[in-house]
């Protein structure tokens, strides 16, 4: 049986330039993520503050797992089956 991905969902703003570089990463190597935007996403916003008890972003959730902050290898890791 083949590992099913891991669900991406990438914590943003539109000012933060990690979140730049962490969506140009993701998409450059076909990671499908849902992307929401905590400046306009009051929803969104809980959401995030409530798994990680941050408000910086960029937060990644993958699977159930949370990443604050941008670190590809970090991400890698926790992506990789």
């Amino acid at each position: 049986m083949t590992a099913q991905p891991k669900q991406v969902t990438l914590y943003t703003t539109p000012t933060c330039p990690w979140c730049v570089v962490a969506k140009r990463y993701l998409a450059e190597r076909g990671v499908d993520f849902s992307e929401v935007d905590i400046a306009s996403d009051r929803a969104g916003l809980r959401e995030m503050v409530l798994m990680t008890a941050q408000h910086g972003v960029p937060v990644l959730r993958i699977g159930e797992k949370a990443m604050v902050g941008w670190n590809p290898e970090e991400f890698e890791r926790l992506f990789t089956p």
